[in-house]
């Protein structure tokens, strides 16, 4: 993608030397059939210069969006004030804008999203580092136990923040086309809550761009496409709450060490099943996890709102564990499968694998 418009941008700006070249007779341009003055000639060579130097902030992975705006804009001016000789510019420029802006406003989410994670992380206090030992696991269901042993959590650290990157593919309809996404997801653990943040490819050159986040016991959801047309955009919205909860207690899978803070209670259902219910400023959210008998997560079951309109409703929401994998001496689900279990059938509508994940990091201010 950046190849390809930077060849655009190069050529383009290159064309601009042509309105330089006439009026300082440098080469016969017989293409060109106004006149132009010699100060509009100079105007030329700095949109051509512009473009070049935009070029060069792009290939440096500098912000170069700034640059390009500017150079689109008076390229613009130069083909209307030459309209007829120069018309067809305005094709290249309008792509130039787009592509521009959609990176402009891809860059305003990124700080945004960067500044919730500062803000969820700002809250945790590491006094000391608590080692997890057997005594501290006693009061939990024994197959719970048993997946904290299995896991690899006794003897490690209590778990306060949790980083991971994850790929996969997700779609928003059961006939709906599969779109890869790569993703990254902070959580504090002290307080439930996390950002998640994910870049989905729709079509070849067309992305969206998303983020999920649960903070004070409230969800939003928001989802733009190419950076630009917001396509979801949820919050202050109580199904949305319910949903974010929903998600941070499934995913405690990833940071099984979580299920020893006293916001989770746990009730044994049978040998291979429990009950965890999540509460947490005046609200609970309640799945049930399922287990192998060596301790494996297997499964997460709850029932979740199905969108976040009025006309939503709770349906069963369904986290199977597909294959497992040790990440800093701790044995997790890497590979996982999410299903809505809908009335009229299954809707597997995400697969998500953990590629790396990092426990508490240094906190920066």
């Amino acid at each position: 993608m950046n190849l390809v418009f930077s060849i655009v941008l190069s050529i383009h700006g290159f064309i601009h030397l042509m309105g330089f070249a006439k009026p300082f007779k440098i080469v016969e341009i017989s293409q060109l059939s106004q006149s132009i003055s010699k100060p509009m000639g100079l105007i030329w060579l700095i949109s051509c210069m512009l473009f070049l130097i935009t070029v060069f902030e792009l290939i440096t992975n500098r912000t170069w969006f700034y640059m390009a705006l500017i150079a689109a804009f008076i390229s613009q001016v130069l083909i209307i004030l030459h309209w007829e000789d120069a018309k067809y510019g305005s094709v290249i420029n309008v792509i130039i804008l787009l592509v521009s802006f959609s990176a402009l406003m891809t860059n305003r989410f990124n700080k945004m999203v960067v500044q919730e994670n500062r803000q969820i992380l700002k809250s945790i206090t590491v006094n000391n580092r608590t080692i997890i030992a057997n005594k501290d696991i006693e009061h939990l269901p024994p197959i719970v136990q048993k997946w904290m042993i299995n896991s690899g959590v006794i003897g490690n650290q209590k778990v306060f923040s949790v980083w991971l990157q994850q790929i996969g593919t997700m779609r928003i309809k059961p006939n709906g086309n599969w779109m890869p996404f790569k993703a990254k997801q902070n959580f504090n653990v002290e307080e439930p809550a996390f950002v998640w943040q994910t870049k989905i490819e729709v079509i070849p050159l067309i992305q969206m761009i998303g983020r999920d986040k649960l903070v004070n016991g409230n969800g939003e959801m928001l989802i733009k496409l190419a950076g630009l047309l917001p396509v979801v955009n949820e919050s202050k919205n109580s199904k949305i709450n319910q949903g974010a909860m929903v998600r941070y207690l499934a995913e405690i899978c990833w940071f099984p060490s979580a299920a020893l803070n006293e916001y989770i209670t746990w009730n044994y259902i049978d040998e291979s099943s429990v009950k965890a219910t999540l509460t947490y400023k005046d609200q609970s959210v309640s799945g049930v996890f399922s287990f192998s008998t060596t301790g494996d997560f297997v499964s997460f079951t709850a029932n979740r709102f199905y969108g976040g309109d009025i006309k939503s409703t709770k349906e069963v929401w369904f986290v199977e564990a597909i294959s497992y994998k040790m990440f800093d001496g701790v044995r997790l689900p890497n590979k996982s499968k999410v299903t809505w279990k809908l009335p009229e059938g299954d809707f597997n509508w995400l697969n998500v694998e953990i590629t790396d994940i990092k426990y508490n990091l240094p906190i920066a201010d």
